[in-house]
């Protein structure tokens, strides 16, 4: 279910960062659970909120996508924060890392740091109809950023290797204690000098300049299952944008399938049509049917009358518990223009109800 982030931290759409972050503390404090009266469900959901929103990027994707673009976002292994509550989902932005943020103030631990992740791509794919049904290997190209060839992404000039930085001394993060209307605080942020690796190169890449990081074109075969639905989405891990001394983001592909005239799919079936005329319904024939497999033949009974369905086994949906069926309606098609002579023989036979 999506989740409204605005709502949930009493804020509009158009606050800006300071009003998301008073907004934050007083409810954090308000309900954090190691207090007297805390609630630990609503205080999760709230930093859940605060670290989408306090993160201009993470805002934009869920302003675009909702909350369903951060599935899995307060999962994790890592460990325990104070009072159990487990902070391991939390990735950085805003106040970093939560067991740190409130660690100092109520004497609990902090956890590793994680690394820094790159944006997510989302690109769209337009199937036939019969793709669609069956399935397909599917090839997109786009360029994004990558992993530097050259140096395979550290940044250093082959052969030149690297040293120890400076900034954090070899530690790959910058810790600040600043005092908050929660207490003193400290903080851990991935260092700014080297990108949380702990090591600058001796030698620039020439490549990247060091950034460990290029842009290029990358071609990828993905696979589109069969019986996917209209406007799902496929969640490709690791090939979004690539990012230094960090994890790449995930590739996103949103499925659209064009329009058939002669076919429309409900679930595993599909439903199509076939116009028939007067002495077909009323004598009985053999029709051909379109099918995704190609034309079938139709045996229309005696006195079928309109509206008719008539089931093909098997002419369906190929999902994962086999194919369904294609269910073909029969319209009989009464003529508008008859000579003298049909007209009589209309009238001999006098057909009515």
């Amino acid at each position: 279910m999506s989740k409204d982030f605005y709502n949930i931290l009493g804020v509009s759409k158009n606050a800006n960062q300071e009003e998301i972050k008073q907004a934050f503390r007083k409810l954090a404090h308000k309900h954090h659970p190691d207090k007297s009266g805390g609630d630990e469900a609503k205080f999760k959901e709230i930093n859940e909120a605060y670290q989408v929103l306090s993160d201009e990027k993470k805002r934009k994707q869920y302003d675009q996508f909702g909350s369903a673009a951060f599935e899995g976002f307060q999962g994790g292994t890592g460990g325990q924060g104070f009072g159990g509550f487990d902070f391991s989902g939390f990735s950085s932005g805003g106040f970093e890392d939560l067991g740190d943020l409130f660690g100092d103030f109520f004497g609990g631990g902090g956890r590793r740091q994680q690394k820094p992740r790159g944006q997510d791509i989302q690109v769209d794919v337009e199937l036939s109809f019969y793709d669609f049904v069956f399935g397909v290997e599917k090839t997109i190209t786009l360029t994004k950023s990558s992993v530097c060839e050259r140096c395979s992404g550290n940044g250093a000039e082959p052969g030149f290797g690297m040293n120890n930085c400076r900034t954090c001394d070899g530690a790959g993060i910058e810790i600040t204690t600043e005092r908050t209307i929660l207490g003193v605080m400290q903080r851990k942020r991935t260092c700014s000098t080297c990108s949380g690796a702990g090591e600058v190169p001796k030698k620039l890449c020439s490549t990247c300049g060091g950034s460990g990081i290029q842009k290029r074109k990358r071609t990828l075969e993905i696979t589109i299952p069969s019986g996917i639905e209209e406007g799902s989405v496929l969640r490709v891990r690791g090939e979004g944008e690539a990012i230094k001394n960090g994890h790449s983001g995930d590739l996103f592909v949103r499925v659209h399938v064009k329009s058939d005239s002669r076919f429309k799919r409900e679930g595993s079936a599909i439903i199509s049509e076939k116009k028939i005329g007067f002495s077909q319904a009323a004598l009985g024939d053999t029709v051909e049917i379109e099918t995704i497999d190609g034309k079938v033949e139709l045996t229309i009974p005696s006195g079928t009358q309109s509206g008719t369905e008539f089931r093909l086994k098997g002419k369906g949906v190929q999902t994962s518990r086999g194919r369904g069926d294609q269910f073909v309606t029969v319209q009989v098609i009464t003529p508008k223009k008859l000579n003298r002579k049909q007209k009589e023989l209309f009238e001999e036979l006098d057909l009515k109800e």
